[in-house]
Order: C-alpha cells, then sequence, then structure tokens
C-alpha cells in the first residue's frame, strides 16, 4: 500500500506527461540548447515539431485561427531551423542518411497531417494550412534530392518525372 502511495505522489509530482515518458517542450528546447551534435539537435527539434504541431492541432479544432497561425508558423520554423541544421552540418545525406531520414519521414507526416487538418477547417481558414503544407513538401523534396542525388526530381504527387520522349530518328525510335 505504501509502494502505490509512494509511486502515485512520484507522477503527480512528475506530471503525467513525464512520468508516461512523453517529453514537454521546456526540456526538448532545454535539451536542443546544449546539444552540440548537430544530428541529434536536428532530432530533437523534429520531436519539438511534433509537440508543437500538437498545439496547432487543437487551436484550429478548437476555433481559435488566430492562435493556430502563430502556432503553425512556430513549427513550421523548427522543421525549418532543423533543415539548416543537418545542411550546416557538412555532412553527405547520401552516404550519412542519419537526421536526413528522420526529417524526411517527419516531413512527409507532417504534409499529411496539415492536409488532413485542412479538411476539418472552414474553408475561409484553410489557406495558411495549405501553405504550410505546400512549403513543408518543397523542403521534403530537397531533403529527399540531398538523399538521392542522382535521383530525377519528384513531382508533387510523389510520381516522378517522365522520361524523356526518343527524338524520331533516334536509337529507340520505330521504322
Amino acid at each position: 500500500m505504501l509502494l502505490v502511495i509512494g509511486w502515485a505522489l512520484w507522477v503527480v509530482l512528475l506530471g503525467g506527461s513525464y512520468a508516461l515518458g512523453r517529453e514537454t517542450e521546456e526540456q526538448l528546447l532545454a535539451r536542443i540548447q546544449s546539444e552540440q551534435n548537430p544530428v541529434k539537435k536536428a532530432k530533437e527539434q523534429i520531436k519539438l515539431s511534433r509537440l508543437q504541431f500538437e498545439k496547432v492541432h487543437n487551436a484550429y479544432t478548437q476555433g481559435h485561427v488566430d492562435e493556430g497561425n502563430k502556432l503553425l508558423g512556430v513549427f513550421v520554423g523548427t522543421l525549418k531551423a532543423s533543415w539548416k541544421l543537418l545542411q550546416d552540418s557538412g555532412r553527405k545525406a547520401s552516404r550519412q542518411p542519419e537526421g536526413f531520414r528522420e526529417l524526411e519521414i517527419a516531413l512527409r507526416e507532417d504534409v499529411r497531417s496539415l492536409q488532413d487538418l485542412a479538411r476539418t477547417v472552414n474553408y475561409f481558414d484553410r489557406a495558411p494550412l495549405s501553405e504550410a503544407a505546400v512549403e513543408l513538401e518543397k523542403m521534403r523534396e530537397e531533403v529527399l534530392h540531398e538523399q538521392f542525388p542522382g535521383e530525377p526530381p519528384r513531382t508533387h504527387k510523389g510520381e516522378p518525372t517522365p522520361p524523356a520522349v526518343a527524338s524520331p530518328g533516334g536509337p529507340t525510335s520505330v521504322r
């Protein structure tokens, strides 16, 4: 019985989210400030962006559009900072994909989440969400290009660009 009471006090004192293994925004910010490794720092920023997106989602679903727009800017800024850290790290994404891979996955998921959220919001309030989704998709394409530099650029639908058409009289033309 004493053990149960002690455990309950520990949960209350440390806060429910921390006790469940969930980090707070303040904890992530402190770790980002102290981290020297750019890849680890970028990964922490990706975690932070997840928490920030939850705030964006909550603000929009509760009808606080102006607050959601402000939080959306912070969310996108965090992902941009993560991308900039990786770019400035001097690492080749094609050879050392750690960090780049996680950012690409996060961007892909975030674009879908923003699109889903935009579909639930009043039509006249969707523009910032749609613009943020387009911006993150462009960033994702840049990350992919860094990871796979020899690959052709992808279209916005995720399809590779069509191959060039053979010129008439060329080796692949039909006679």
